[in-house]
């Protein structure tokens, strides 16, 4: 008798918990494929071996993509330094220039006067923490 009590409890309905994985599974693959599509991959960035790699991620980090045509973006979207001017400066009343880091992603062939364009940009809406981001290694 007790142990067919012990089979009864064991033997349980799966179908919910078998769903549930599979809604994950589906949110996972569908928030990574994402934020694959906020980078643009026609940017080659320089390489910088000896540089230090970044481990932590603010969530308020506005990433800033500047083509070697000069092009500014963010996540795709190309803007003015105007635009770019008032975005950073919604970002930085809303949430305190102090704690919204921007990170500039510009192609090895960028000419320093577009990243510099991005980099008053940020200055005038008050914002100082700034990155230029860089390969560690090819691949």
């Amino acid at each position: 008798m007790r142990r067919q009590k012990e089979e009864e409890y064991l033997s349980g309905n799966l179908t919910a918990m078998i769903d549930v994985v599979f809604q994950l599974i589906i949110f996972f693959v569908c928030t990574v494929s994402m934020q694959d599509k906020a980078n643009d991959e026609s940017i080659k960035m320089a390489m910088a071996p000896h540089g230090e790699v970044s481990k932590d991620k603010n969530p308020l980090e506005i990433t800033i993509d500047v083509n070697k045509s000069g092009v500014i973006s963010i996540s795709r979207q190309p803007m003015t330094e105007g635009t770019l001017y008032s975005v950073l400066s919604k970002v930085a009343a809303e949430y305190g220039a102090a704690n919204v880091p921007v990170i500039i992603r510009g192609d090895a062939k960028t000419k320093h006067g577009a990243v510099r364009t991005v980099m008053d940009a940020c200055a005038k809406a008050g914002i100082w923490k700034i990155k230029i981001s860089a390969l560690k290694e090819k691949g």
